[in-house]
């Protein structure tokens, strides 16, 4: 049997065993999540100038404060550990009062260590902030809105005429893309979104899209792939949707697409003689009178900017709803019948007025299957089929 004086005694080794278990155990925890899928958005994994120039200052940076992290745990525990409470010992360290040389020491080291550390730094955020020079510089704007991107490729060298396009921004490898960033669009005049950041993190850092102030920001990206970006500032319902992809293609590819962008659309409107429409395939009428979809895009023009997704080329993107669901004929067909029931984009104000904007407060798509104005008809499968078949044609 353990007297009551043998179990005091070996009560705090056991809580300290515990804890050490506790301790082990958590850390093989922590190691089994390393073992997650890469999600494409890996901010050391660089495919890119900027995001190169990123990571030669951000891994010694963090090597450092690592450095600093261990010897001030350390001394920490040190001291924990070479002070801490022993029954019948008196282990309290010795009082010194106004050591000069160790509050001198514990100004400057740190001083020191942040001014070296503020030089690179600088001058990095400065390189990364200025413009590229040279005429094969493409120009983009991007405009942030709720939920998705829109890039608009004005009228330049490698772009001979505007391309609109939403939430896949194509680009040439090896050559600098200039970002206009503005949460301000030509659709809606004198109004603004709210704040975004735009972020493609194996590409570049993160930069906020702010109303009322243009950002520029430059990428790069060195071989053909697709970078997964994504809005890293909260902007409302459906901040944690709001990605984008950007689409790196050889030159000469980047200048195929570029022509096919500029083309009419694959599938247009038609006019009867007497100015009756006649359906460009039975979808025409849903989109234009029924659903009343022109409203809010464009189906017809890839060089007009629209208060929703510019629609003329859809089908010849890979993703649709900021780049949330892949493009195939199921999701696109109930992404048409009911897109608030896939991403969240609709206040109840919203549903009620039935109206993706009402003093620019309601966004988004409106559910055409529920929710629905009174008087406003509600539409079947069998026309959201139609209404898919139709965006899929838009090559």
């Amino acid at each position: 049997m353990i007297g009551r004086g043998g179990l005091r005694h070996h009560t705090p080794r056991l809580k300290r065993r515990a804890a050490l278990a506790l301790l082990l155990g958590s850390t093989l925890l922590l190691a089994a999540c390393s073992d997650a899928q890469e999600n494409g958005q890996n901010p050391f994994n660089a495919e890119g100038p900027a995001a190169e120039k990123i990571n030669d200052l951000f891994i010694p940076v963090i090597v450092v404060a690592g450095v600093v992290a261990v010897l001030v745990l350390g001394a920490v525990l040190l001291i924990a550990f070479r002070f801490r409470y022993r029954e019948g010992k008196n282990e309290n360290p010795k009082q010194i009062h106004g050591s000069t040389p160790l509050e001198i020491g514990w100004t400057i080291a740190p001083a020191v260590l942040l001014a070296v550390i503020a030089v690179p730094t600088i001058i990095t955020i400065f390189d990364l902030a200025e413009a590229p020079a040279g005429e094969n510089v493409l120009e983009v704007e991007v405009v942030g809105k709720q939920w998705w991107w829109e890039f608009n490729y004005r009228e330049q060298p490698q772009v001979r005429s505007t391309v609109v396009t939403a939430n896949e921004l194509v680009i040439p490898t090896g050559e600098p893309v200039r970002l206009q960033l503005t949460a301000c669009s030509d659709s809606l005049p004198g109004e603004c979104n709210v704040i975004h950041s735009f972020w493609v993190p194996e590409l570049a850092g993160k930069l906020d899209v702010v109303p009322g102030r243009d950002n520029a920001t430059t990428i790069e990206a060195d071989h053909p792939g697709t970078y997964l970006g994504q809005c890293a500032e909260y902007c409302g319902l459906s901040h944690a949707n709001m990605r984008f992809r950007v689409i790196a293609k050889a030159p000469a590819e980047f200048a195929q697409w570029v022509r096919e962008q500029q083309r009419g659309p694959a599938v247009p409107f038609q006019e009867g003689p007497e100015g009756e429409e006649e359906p460009a395939g039975p979808a025409q009428d849903l989109v234009i009178n029924t659903y009343q979809c022109t409203n809010c895009h464009t189906f017809d023009q890839s060089d007009v900017v629209s208060y929703g997704p510019n629609l003329t080329h859809l089908a010849s993107r890979t993703t649709f709803a900021s780049g949330y669901y892949e493009l195939t004929r199921d999701n696109l067909v109930d992404w048409v019948l009911d897109a608030p029931s896939l991403i969240p984009m609709e206040s109840k104000v919203c549903r009620e007025v039935g109206t993706p904007a009402v003093d620019n407060d309601c966004v988004g798509m409106p559910s055409f299957t529920k929710d629905t104005p009174e008087g406003e008809p509600v539409m079947t499968r069998d026309q959201a089929e139609q209404i898919a078949d139709y965006l899929l044609a838009l090559r």
